[in-house]
């Protein structure tokens, strides 16, 4: 077996741990970073061609910031390689006034947002069948960002920077002592000062007694019954979530040239603490779709409520909604239980780790996310 040395090991190369990898490398730490399967993969939480980008953040007033780093360190890289991995087409949080899409972009700290009344919402995006009480707040620095080439950037980017990465490489210990720690792979024992570990759905495999609880989440693509339609183009159909009174709610976005209208389904009770190692990755149409696709005919009519594309994806969620990012003990920095909406913050939470990880102090308040908050 081969031995390495490393200041830091990051296991697991998805959204936060390829980029805390880039920003670990950015900073000249010696890094190594280990994925399970290849880079930009679709077998975890960090795929599906899209994800929401939204800075009036609804969860917590403190991610508005956290928003902001990522749009920024995305804008700076994609500057750097031609790339885009953000798109702004604004965003709409909807539902009633005291709906949680509404109060909680309301409450985005630092936020630029607009309220949008019933008459105003119908007008200018006629898509929607509303409640009579439905409203918006308009969040004009939102949009979507890329999933998979935000990741594998995120990578190339740190090994220009001399970070050392094995895909297709499996971690089958974390060896923690107080001078050090220890990774191990089938073929190869990386010592190092300190791991993070950011294994989406399997975090609480390597690291046990984590409070968290991975959920089987389809992901699914639509379009107009009018093919012809520009209606729900993403320029005229952008990002959106959607509460409504029963407390389940839609999200999505248009299509473009290079992907579908993508809608998904809040408040679905299924398919939780699944072991992400025995996923079904089958597509069931009666127990994945109809309820999706029922809700799909009611909301937006102009929709066709069969789904063209599906594929399987994964979701953790912690008890309070919110991440567990940060210092676990002196060797361990973790990363995970994004409860759904991690993917937008991932280049301003892998920034955070790298800062945690590297004992400086961080940039915006993090004990929000304490892994210890429980």
């Amino acid at each position: 077996m081969t031995s390495l040395r490393a200041d830091v090991v990051v296991v697991g190369l998805g959204a936060f741990g390829s980029a805390a990898l880039w920003r670990l490398a950015a900073r000249g730490v010696d890094v190594v970073g280990i994925e399970r399967q290849a880079i930009g993969h679709a077998f975890g939480s960090s795929h599906g061609t899209t994800r929401l980008f939204r800075v009036a953040c609804m969860e917590h007033p403190g991610l508005t910031a956290i928003a902001r780093t990522s749009l920024a360190l995305w804008t700076e890289l994609g500057e750097r390689t031609g790339e885009t991995y953000v798109r702004q087409t604004g965003s709409l949080n909807v539902g009633a006034p005291a709906s949680r899409p509404v109060t909680g972009a309301r409450r985005a700290a630092g936020a630029r947002t607009t309220d949008l009344s019933h008459d105003e919402l119908a007008e200018r995006f006629p898509q929607y069948a509303l409640a009579d009480d439905d409203i918006a707040v308009w969040d004009p620095d939102a949009g979507i960002c890329y999933a998979e080439p935000a990741v594998r950037a995120h990578v190339a980017e740190a090994q220009r920077l001399g970070a050392t990465v094995y895909p297709h490489t499996m971690v089958t210990a974390i060896d923690v002592r107080p001078d050090g720690v220890t990774v191990r792979t089938p073929t190869t024992s990386i010592t190092a000062e300190q791991v993070v570990v950011s294994t989406g759905a399997w975090l609480s495999k390597l690291v046990p007694g984590l409070p968290l609880s991975p959920r089987r989440t389809p992901l699914f693509w639509f379009q107009p019954k009018d093919p012809a339609a520009e209606a729900f183009q993403l320029r005229n159909f952008p990002s959106f979530i959607w509460e409504f009174a029963d407390g389940r709610g839609l999200w999505g976005h248009g299509s473009d040239e290079d992907f579908l209208v993508k809608v998904g389904l809040d408040g679905a009770e299924r398919d939780r603490d699944v072991d992400p190692d025995e996923l079904d990755r089958y597509i069931h149409p009666r127990k994945d779709i109809a309820e999706l696709s029922a809700a799909i005919a009611q909301h937006f009519p102009e929709l066709d409520p069969e789904p063209v594309k599906v594929m399987p994806c994964m979701v953790t969620d912690s008890p309070d909604g919110q991440f567990l990012a940060g210092r676990y003990d002196e060797r361990v920095v973790i990363a995970g239980g994004d409860s759904g909406h991690g993917f937008k913050h991932c280049a301003g939470l892998g920034e955070l780790l790298a800062q945690i990880t590297t004992k400086e102090t961080p940039s915006t308040d993090v004990s929000f996310v304490d892994p210890h908050r429980f």
